[in-house]
């Protein structure tokens, strides 16, 4: 699959691998010349467009890099794949806009919010892209950058918000806005996942094609991003009906012009249509309490809003789907068939700009499952384990392994981490390791880590496992509502989220922490997540990025 994209992302006239993508005016036409368009009969006077024609996607994308020096155009006009849903003097493609010099250079004020409530006010440019600023705010709040980082357009009297694409002009975004809206700052690993997993966010049920398509499902992601070719998501939606609190469970189809409804139940032929919503000038949001707010049958709604509506919730187009999993497909569908090739761009930006810096600007990256391996090193030279039975041998007896280093601790004299004279004077931190800050003793010295989030409840986990994207080895460490002296492990696997109980346990008088009751047993939970990082034991996954709230 990998291949086949890299040929269709390398056939498009876009920028070469080593300059970023940017609307500027210092590129002449002679450049890149315009992409050819078909003439129209100018005798002839131009007919109201019909509205299941899409028409004018805004191609426009950017990232700045260290010296600013290469900007090139946009994207080229994308064909029209429904040409017999357009008028006789429509053309059958899609323009896209641009900002003048002058437009570019003005400045303006823009306030970001954090998970934590607290705010930065930065200035920006009219042309400066969600991707710029996210890594503004990454280099001032001294965060790692790991590319994860988004900003989320936030409408707390509307119940929506919806990560903004990294082409994104954050000045265009702000205009559309209302003044009880806002721009938040947070971590999204979910937001091109489907590059990686295709399979697991387009189920073969609601995936069909207008025309045959060449190749197995493999190519799933090719066709999608192939402006020739004719996608569909079909599946039953629950749908509210504009202006009414009414929702009826209706057969719906999404295509590159529109999202439909069919009048007869899962009939999709043309008479039986209507059109529910355009993609074009429109963006994709979720539901925050769709249930409370709009009376949704189900807890996974979205919404299809206009961008030129700030505050009317009549104008909006209110759907839910039956799970996460659907509702995961309709909206990842709705990014692929509006910006299309755009989409890739940004994923592969971020890649490319990884082999151009020196190995001291490079992102420190979170622990990654290709990444690591099981090694032996009982012998004169190491060895990859490759059998999974001796790997998991090899984890249990790592964990032995500790549970004898903090004994050997506890007889020299250290105190255990759950000691109570531990907690005022604080003097093993880790394994063999003496604490340097009376303040932090061990059995706390886990609350300055990012990944513990302290005393929130079971819900609000699973909203900031949702918020952070639905992906395997998602998780973050709290404290238990119904053991005071226990901890919850909270974690993300196949885009559902699971609580495991850290209990503490005693063995000849050293106390400590277990996942599996007291088989594997650890001195502090910086041990633990250590561990479970490398080997998931217990675990559905090895744990692989942890939720964090960072301080503007």
């Amino acid at each position: 699959m990998n291949t086949s994209l890299e040929s269709l992302y390398s056939a498009c006239p876009m920028q070469s691998e080593t300059t970023p993508l940017l609307q500027s005016s210092s590129h002449t036409r002679s450049q890149q010349p315009p992409a050819t368009r078909p003439q129209r009969q100018p005798a002839a006077p131009r007919q109201k467009v019909q509205r299941s024609q899409p028409v004018h996607i805004l191609a426009v994308r950017r990232l700045q890099e260290e010296d600013q020096q290469f900007r090139t155009s946009s994207l080229p006009a994308i064909p029209n794949p429904f040409p017999e849903l357009c008028g006789p003097e429509s053309p059958p493609v899609l323009s896209h806009g641009s900002l003048s010099p002058s437009q570019a250079a003005a400045k303006q004020d823009v306030k970001v919010f954090s998970e934590d409530g607290t705010s930065k006010v930065v200035e920006i440019l009219a042309d400066m892209t969600a991707r710029d600023l996210c890594q503004l705010l990454v280099y001032r709040s001294h965060c790692v950058d790991d590319n994860s980082w988004t900003l989320v357009e936030h409408h707390p009297h509307l119940g929506l918000e919806r990560c903004l694409e990294d082409h994104e002009l954050v000045a265009q975004v702000d205009s559309t806005m209302a003044s009880e809206s806002k721009f938040l700052f947070r971590k999204n690993y979910a937001k091109y996942e489907f590059f990686k997993n295709p399979m697991n966010f387009f189920p073969e049920q609601m995936v069909t094609w207008c025309q045959q398509a060449n190749g197995s499902q493999t190519q799933l992601l090719q066709n999608f991003l192939n402006a020739s070719s004719c996608p569909e998501i079909q599946g039953f939606l629950h749908v509210k009906d504009l202006g009414r609190k009414s929702w009826k469970k209706l057969y719906v189809c999404m295509r590159r012009s529109g999202l439909y409804c069919s009048t007869k139940g899962a009939s999709k032929e043309p008479r039986h249509l209507q059109l529910l919503a355009d993609l074009e000038d429109s963006s994709v949001f979720s539901l925050i309490a769709g249930r409370k707010q709009y009376g949704a049958p189900t807890d996974f709604g979205f919404c299809i809003k206009p961008n030129k509506v700030s505050s009317d919730a009549k104008e909006m187009r209110l759907l839910c789907a039956e799970d996460e999993h659907s509702r995961t497909c309709w909206v990842t569908a709705f990014r692929l068939l509006k910006y299309g090739m755009l989409l890739y761009q940004n994923y592969r930006i971020p890649q490319q700009r990884k082999g151009l810096l020196s190995p001291f600007n490079t992102p420190v990256r979170s622990v990654s499952e290709n990444s690591l391996v099981a090694m032996d090193f009982s012998g004169q030279t190491g060895r990859v384990i490759e059998n999974p039975a001796e790997a998991q041998c090899a984890a249990m007896e790592e964990g032995h392994a500790w549970r004898k280093r903090s004994a050997r601790m506890n007889v020299l004299g250290s105190q255990s981490p759950l000691h109570p004279s531990a907690l005022s004077t604080g003097t093993l931190l880790r394994s063999g390791t003496k604490a340097t800050h009376p303040s932090l003793p061990p059995a706390v010295i886990h609350r300055t880590q990012h990944w513990f989030h302290g005393r929130i409840s079971r819900e609000e986990s699973h909203r900031l496992i949702k918020q952070q994207g639905l992906v395997d080895g998602l998780f973050l460490l709290r404290d238990s509502q119904s053991n005071p002296k226990a901890f919850v492990l909270t974690l993300c696997h196949h885009q559902k989220i699971k609580n495991f109980q850290i209990l503490p346990c005693e063995d000849d008088g050293q106390m400590f922490f277990s996942l599996d009751d007291g088989n594997t047993k650890f001195s502090d939970l910086i041990q633990l997540v250590d561990f479970y990082q490398l080997n998931k034991g217990v675990l559905p996954c090895k744990l692989k990025h942890h939720c964090i709230r960072v301080a503007l």
